[in-house]
């Protein structure tokens, strides 16, 4: 096969493992009931997944803070409206959640 070939296949790869994984985030922030609050480009209760993105796009520890804030929920942040714990929810669900709103 030819390198170039072989770099095509490697980069659809790619894009297609990414694209599983946007999915995988959404059907989970679905499923976990995130997506009654929340939405990827609009405020609804909580902020938009967008805004979220934006303002921790330069922190180093934003997934792992992320994480456990919406394990242990917590108010004053986005304003007034306390966001519910979610204890229920696996940390290796909590992580794919906050990579895909991490995306946006």
């Amino acid at each position: 096969m030819s390198t170039l070939k072989v770099a095509v296949l490697s980069a659809g790869l790619l894009l297609a493992g990414g694209a599983l994984a946007d999915d995988a985030g959404q059907a989970l922030a679905g499923k976990s009931g995130c997506l009654a609050c929340h939405s990827v480009d609009k405020k609804i209760i909580g902020p938009a997944y967008k805004d979220v993105a934006a303002k921790y796009k330069d922190q180093a520890d934003a997934e792992d803070k992320l994480v456990a804030k919406v394990k242990a929920g917590g108010a004053g942040v986005w304003g007034n409206m306390p966001m519910p714990a979610n204890p229920k929810v696996a940390d290796a669900d909590l992580h794919t959640i906050v990579k895909w709103v991490l995306s946006h």
